[in-house]
């Protein structure tokens, strides 16, 4: 084993005694994002952002249009930094836009952390990209927060553009409810004609009030309706076959032909079988009476429906060596003890494989090369070293 390949498996061990899965590393992304919304507000308003509130109470905003962007960045992050927690895709998504916003942003402003500012979001983007594989879920309450944090933040930027440039309208606009009113009529397209813009600014202004309130509305009643549709669509799917008591049974995940042959034979014995599938199959691809779980086997809501942590062991046999690997770690994360298998399809990734430390490594497709260099080579071929090449049980050694 060399040097690295020892540091993974202690990095390994150190996360699974830390329950790493459970909070890393969306709790520390969080915490950064929602640090840098914090920062990024402190450092453009400071401490006169009481003097701010209470002008705005009074109906006196004197905001100046510069500190609109930070306001809208920084509350954004904050917001959408808290729906990371979820593993939200389109958190994640979201954060990474406004943190580069948060770098354009900075880098055009004059103040004393600027550099600071920079090197923050800087390694916060960095930090998203290396992480997007962990961010893959469709979460309905993120979704609901982030149609709430967009609705609301374009309802900040159509109140306050209204208000600064009120005398170019007609009649002006002299007070925040009444550009709060404006606001409202043209984001929902309604325009009653009561207030008309004059100037080209104000038109142009009021046109892109309209385009984003159609796209956001649009974007966010998408974000909420589609993990309901999707999560209906997919209880539907995985009920149409029969439904077995999934209790010391096994879960075979994948469609390639060694985890369709395995979840054959198990069947063909009489053991009770529930396969896992990524996609849904084509019609007539799978039998009715085939206890099917559709979703993402790699997250651990989808073993739970599979019953995992109930079953006597989880095969993962997807032609993606890194999937099954993934398959393995989700199922420690449940803490049910349920043994696992995880099948190689590439010899690279044989000590990758093991550094999970599945109980059982399966590698038929490893063994075809060797075994035909030792035919030709006039080598003896036993049975036991077919098995042993074959299942190679994990071990502290290994």
């Amino acid at each position: 084993m060399t040097l690295l390949e020892r540091v993974r498996a202690r990095f390994q061990k150190l996360h699974h005694a830390a329950r790493g899965q459970v909070w890393f590393p969306h709790l520390p992304l969080a915490i950064l994002v929602s640090g840098g919304g914090l920062w990024l507000l402190d450092a453009r308003f400071g401490a006169y952002w009481r003097q701010y509130l209470d002008s705005l109470m009074r109906g006196e905003f004197h905001l100046s249009p510069a500190l609109l962007p930070p306001l809208l960045i920084g509350g954004g992050m904050l917001t959408m930094g808290v729906a990371l927690l979820w593993r939200s895709r389109l958190a994640w998504v979201m954060v990474l836009l406004l943190s580069a916003l948060g770098v354009v942003n900075t880098a055009l402003t004059a103040h004393h952390a600027v550099h600071t500012l920079l090197a923050y979001f800087s390694f916060t983007a960095v930090a998203l990209l290396l992480t997007w594989r962990h961010f893959n879920r469709s979460s309905l309450a993120a979704s609901t927060l982030f149609a709430v944090t967009s609705v609301f933040l374009l309802l900040l930027y159509a109140t306050f553009g209204c208000y600064y440039l009120g005398t170019e309208f007609r009649p002006p606009i002299h007070d925040l409810v009444t550009a709060l009113y404006y606001a409202m009529v043209t984001m929902s397209t309604v325009g009653y004609g009561d207030i008309v813009p004059l100037t080209t600014e104000a038109r142009l202004f009021t046109v892109s009030v309209i385009v984003l309130g159609v796209a956001v509305f649009a974007t966010s009643l998408t974000a909420v309706i589609a993990p309901l549709v999707g999560q209906s669509l997919q209880r539907i799917i995985s009920r149409k076959g029969a439904r077995m008591k999934r209790e010391n049974h096994f879960v075979v995940i994948g469609n390639t032909p060694l985890a369709v042959n395995t979840w054959r034979e198990l069947a063909r014995r009489g053991r009770p079988v529930t396969r896992v599938l990524r996609e849904a199959p084509e019609e007539g691809q799978v039998k009715e009476d085939v206890d099917l779980v559709i979703g993402d086997p790699s997250m651990t809501d989808t073993l739970k429906e599979a019953g995992a942590d109930k079953a006597e062991a989880v095969l993962a046999m997807m032609a993606d060596d890194s999937e099954n690997a993934f398959c393995v770690l989700a199922v420690r994360e449940l803490g049910s003890g349920t043994r696992t298998v995880a099948a190689v399809n590439d010899a690279r990734h044989l000590g990758r494989v093991k550094l999970v430390q599945p109980d059982v490594v399966i590698a038929p497709q490893v063994l075809g090369g060797e075994l035909t260099a030792m035919l030709l080579s006039g080598e003896q071929v036993t049975p036991e070293f077919v098995m042993q090449r074959v299942f190679q049980q994990n071990t502290a050694e290994s």
